[in-house]
């Protein structure tokens, strides 16, 4: 008989809610973007509406990256002394679990991150061209990212899709786990304050910011708008023809 028991398999608290119900909102809020980007598409009256929305999750997400739970945190993102034993692990073959982001999950989410926020700048303030390409540099982004977290979960073993719903991983990898420091006890309501602050001045940048549509409706009166006005204008030179 071996001296040492086996440790018993529990599961640890990993990722806090406010991180997973942001992760899965920017998910669905940057697909229906890309979905209705399209003018002739049936959801292109959310284009505008999706990138608003978008916004205001980064703002949350600046905020939750000091304040939200242990592996939410910037500072456990950001870790540049464990890069280099990384990679190099990484080329040498050797995949080793982590309870949070690896150091290169971890830049990856920032750079995410930077370019959804360029992605939703440009659109804001009209850089169409700018738009366009820096909303495919993202595209080509998440999925590189969606593939490295799949080869990341099989060679690991280590589901990590699975945590990032359930918030939860097993210590299969890390016998002594324990929970993850939860956020600080200000982090819901500065939380809420940031998003409805973020939210209000969208508003004020763009009346319609989060009225599906809108933008579209407004453009279409205002070419109406210029017709009547195009056509008045020919009535009266025709008028003083006569």
């Amino acid at each position: 008989m071996s001296a040492h028991p086996t440790p018993s398999i529990r599961t640890v608290k990993v990722w806090d809610p406010g991180v997973r119900l942001f992760h899965w909102t920017l998910v669905a809020s940057v697909a229906l973007a890309f979905l209705s980007s399209e003018e002739d598409s049936a959801l292109s009256a959310w284009h505008v509406p999706a990138g608003w929305a978008a916004a205001v999750l980064i703002a949350f997400r600046l905020v939750w990256g000091v304040v939200g739970g242990e592996h939410a945190r910037f500072s456990n993102l950001i870790r540049p002394s464990r890069m280099a034993g990384h990679v190099t692990g990484l080329l040498a073959g050797r995949v080793h679990a982590s309870m949070g982001h690896n150091p290169l999950g971890g830049i990856a989410v920032v750079g995410l991150l930077a370019l959804t926020a360029a992605t939703v700048f440009t659109g804001a303030t009209g850089g169409e061209d700018m738009h366009e390409v820096i909303g495919y540099v993202l595209l080509a982004m998440i999925a590189l990212h969606v593939v490295a977290v799949v080869v990341m979960s099989v060679l690991s073993r280590d589901n990590l899709i699975r945590a990032m719903v359930t918030g939860r991983k097993t210590t299969v990898h890390f016998p002594d786990a324990q929970d993850a420091a939860p956020p600080a006890r200000v982090a819901v309501p500065l939380a809420v304050l940031v998003v409805a602050g973020s939210a209000y001045a969208a508003t004020r940048m763009d009346p319609g910011a989060f009225t599906p549509g809108a933008r579209i409706e407004a453009g279409e009166a205002g070419e109406a708008d210029q017709e009547r006005e195009g056509g008045e204008g020919d009535e009266a030179g025709e008028a003083d023809e006569d």
